[in-house]
């Protein structure tokens, strides 16, 4: 039977002084947002130490301001062994998370910002940049994991919030992704068209763009917060997920 498909909104964004970069032919780099705190050093990953997908030579500094390259770095997705973590108790814009299933998938939307010629422009767009097929699900993690467990989620940027504080266990959920999950090679523009054909909003409407806003505005408010976008169950549905997918393969 097909699964569920959820959506979440991932990475820098307009409130941060930095933003993910796309290239001409649509790879792209993904740079997080910040942890909310500095990390001890052996449970930390700072700004500076993340590498580029392409090129594990390389880091991403150049994308980001001097001043931030040590800050901690909140790295959630983590791309490595396929985790997303969030704090499904407390936060209501990722509660509809804890309804998710083994087999459901979990993609993730993120605003990227041209770069032309090593220099960024004032071109930006969102864009799908892979997905979980979900595996295994830690809820309500209140201590750190048993050592049976711990491997396979230590690389979360929860996990390692947890390992910093014993106060830190603070009831987050983790997800991790099988090995069908992805992250994807060129990523995927969430444009109007694509919106307009294949997503709804919680009441199950099509997106309305007569609002007074941008569309990068009207897609970033309908992606806020993390939910079920399309539930194959439904016979409307059905007819998005094909759309859907048959997207995801042409263009992934």
């Amino acid at each position: 039977m097909p699964h569920r498909i959820f959506l979440a909104n991932v990475g820098s964004n307009a409130s941060h002084q930095f933003c993910s970069p796309i290239f001409s032919g649509g790879k792209f780099e993904f740079i997080p947002i910040p942890e909310d705190r500095a990390l001890p050093e052996e449970h930390a990953v700072t700004y500076q130490d993340l590498r580029s997908f392409y090129n594990s030579t390389l880091r991403l500094t150049k994308y980001i301001p001097e001043r931030f390259w040590r800050w901690t770095a909140h790295n959630d997705p983590e791309f490595r062994t396929f985790t997303y973590g969030d704090n499904c108790e407390m936060n209501s814009r990722a509660s509809s998370l804890k309804s998710m299933s083994i087999g459901d998938f979990l993609f993730f939307i993120a605003r990227l910002q041209r770069w032309e010629k090593n220099i960024p422009t004032d071109e930006f767009g969102f864009y799908l940049i892979g997905f979980l097929e979900i595996e295994e699900v830690l809820r309500k993690v209140i201590a750190r994991p048993e050592n049976t467990i711990l491997p396979q989620f230590k690389e979360n940027a929860h996990i390692r919030r947890g390992l910093g504080g014993p106060n830190l266990w603070d009831r987050f959920w983790v997800f991790r992704g099988s090995k069908n999950s992805r992250r994807f090679d060129t990523a995927l523009k969430v444009d109007r068209v694509v919106a307009q054909n294949i997503f709804r909003d919680a009441n199950g409407l099509p997106w309305r763009w007569d609002c007074g806003r941008t569309d990068l505005q009207v897609i970033g408010s309908y992606t806020r917060s993390c939910r079920c976008v399309i539930d194959p169950e439904n016979h409307e549905d059905t007819l998005r997920a094909n759309m859907f997918w048959s997207y995801v393969n042409k263009h992934s």
